[in-house]
Formats: C-alpha cells, structure tokens, sequence
C-alpha cells in the first residue's frame, strides 16, 4: 500500500516549477510570508518574484543576493518601504543567509487577484436539499463544511 504524503510535497511538485521561473526556490516563501512580515501586513502585500544578479563569475563560493519584487496595496507601500530593512532581515533571518538584498515594491491589488468576487444566488429549495444531504453526517466540521460545498455548487451568479 502506498504511503500517505503530505500535501506540501505534492504542492511543491505541481507549481514549483512556475515558482522557480519567478526565481523562487520554492513556495516557502509564500506560505512564510504571514510569519516573515506579520499578519495584518501579510493581508495587504505579497511576494511577487525574486530577481537574482547575473552571475558574473561561475565560481564565485558565495552567492550573490537578489531583489525581491513584492506587490502591495497602495495604502500600505508606504508602511512596507519604512519595514523594509526589517522585513530585508526576517527573509535572510528564515532563510539562514542573505538572499535578499532590497525589496523593490509594486502597486497593485492584493487578495482577491484585482478583482471584485460577485455574488451569489442560492435557490432556497437547492438550499435545503443541501441540508437533507449531509443531515445524516455525524461529525459537526465535517457537516459543516460539505454544507459550505454543497451550498456554493448549487450557487448560481447573477447575469450582469
């Protein structure tokens, strides 16, 4: 039988190859990145891409530092360019060297990908056979969550 992985592993797998084009090693970063710049920060920016030097020498012992390109909403660039040597030194700090050097930052809307999620409409009828479906399920978050699933399979969007 073969052995359960964990997710983080079958992450890695999937979308660590667009990471590496961005110049990211890996999606630590991203997952970090509450930890690295704090929470209510977090909520406002986010990593975009890791711009490394050219290699000048092939062998250099020591690898150069690169640039970190981070999206922010416009009402906090201004709080992330006076973090920047602090949030410089958490990123070299989680990673045990000095990967990044200076932050470069980029206006735009963070979260929802720029755009406004619309609403949606569920049919009260579709809504409670949702509710008989999963009613015979004992665990509680279990429930809960297959009533969240199946409530926003049956959504329908509003035309525009």
């Amino acid at each position: 039988m073969a052995r359960v992985k964990p997710l983080a592993e079958l992450i890695e797998g999937c979308i660590g190859p667009a990471f590496a084009a961005q110049g990211f090693a890996s999606t630590d970063i991203l997952a970090a990145w509450p930890e690295i710049v704090g929470e209510r920060l977090a909520r406002y920016c986010r990593p975009s891409r890791l711009e490394w030097p050219k290699r000048r020498r092939k062998d250099a012992e020591t690898p150069e530092s690169g640039t970190l390109v981070v999206r922010v909403e416009g009402v906090f660039a201004i709080e992330l360019q006076h973090l920047a040597p602090v949030v410089i030194q958490r990123i070299n700090a989680h990673y045990g060297w000095a990967c990044v050097s200076r932050i470069v930052l980029q206006q735009d809307r963070v979260g929802r990908g720029g755009t406004q999620a619309r609403r949606t409409r569920v049919d009260p009828a579709r809504a409670i056979e949702v509710q008989k479906a999963v009613a015979g399920i004992a665990d509680d978050g279990l429930r809960a969550a297959l009533d969240r699933l199946g409530t926003a399979a049956v959504a329908t969007r509003p035309e525009r």
